[in-house]
């Protein structure tokens, strides 16, 4: 009688697992990743101080007519500069002297040219202290000085009291910057609405707008500007000749007006 042959078992390792080795990269690769990654290194360092990438065009979009030449000029210093090396300090500093130009970004366009986009500030009033006067943007931001001929269409923001702010500086006082931000806010929503506007007032946390006809629009506090201003300008629409009283939309949804017509019987 014949004895059973004893069997060696084979093991199967579980479905989904896998052996450690088979995970685990070579050496060999390692030694070849970290040389890429060394190489990589080594060439970003030699291309920052070689003029191969040195920057020969600056590209500027964003810039209206008006300004794109000065911008230009104002960026022109960074050619020949290094272009991997240029970042937004250095851009930021070129455009120091434009107060009514700001910054957004700007892109690497490999080999040698620069693209920077900017916007420009827009002017909404000017700011006025006695007999000083400075133009000021939907932002707050002091565009410049002005000592001579003043805008006469742009509103007037009057302050009593103001320390002399320099240029592309941002307005601190509650008092000038409030009136700053919602005449912004009525130039984006409509343009022709912002051209009847004389005067532009800050006052306890509240801002009201003096149309040239003399109506008075009390916003109450700066927020929900974009729904009062809206409110305000359909209840003066459905007035003939609105002249001297108020439309208070402090409370959008319960407006109140008391407006005398200019129409005479």
């Amino acid at each position: 009688m014949r004895k059973p042959t004893a069997s060696v078992a084979t093991l199967k390792a579980p479905s989904g697992l896998y052996s450690v080795a088979r995970v685990l990269p070579s050496g060999r690769s390692l030694l070849v990743g970290f040389g890429l990654v060394l190489g990589a290194i080594a060439l970003y360092a030699g291309a920052r101080g070689t003029s191969l990438f040195a920057v020969h065009q600056v590209k500027v979009k964003g810039a209206p007519p008006r300004a794109a030449a000065r911008v230009d000029a104002a960026l022109a210093p960074l050619a020949g500069k290094s272009l991997p090396s240029v970042d937004a300090a250095d851009i930021d500093r070129a455009l120091r002297g434009l107060p009514d130009v700001q910054a957004l970004g700007f892109d690497r366009d490999y080999p040698r040219t620069l693209r920077v986009t900017v916007v420009a500030e827009r002017p909404v009033a000017v700011l006025r202290r006695g007999a000083d006067a400075w133009l000021v943007s939907e932002r707050g931001r002091v565009l410049s000085e002005l000592p001579g001929a003043r805008p006469a269409l742009l509103p007037r923001i009057w302050v009593a009291r103001l320390a002399a702010p320099r240029d592309g500086s941002i307005l601190t006082e509650l008092e000038a910057r409030e009136p700053a931000l919602a005449l912004g806010t009525v130039l984006a929503a409509d343009r022709t609405f912002a051209g009847r506007i004389r005067e532009a007032r800050g006052r306890d946390g509240e801002v009201d707008l003096v149309l040239r006809s003399g109506t008075e629009i009390r916003l109450g506090s700066p927020h929900d500007l974009p729904l009062k201003t809206a409110v305000a300008r359909e209840i003066l629409a459905a007035l003939a000749a609105p002249g001297e009283g108020y439309v208070d939309v402090s409370v959008p949804e319960r407006p109140v007006s008391r407006v005398e017509s200019q129409v005479s019987g």
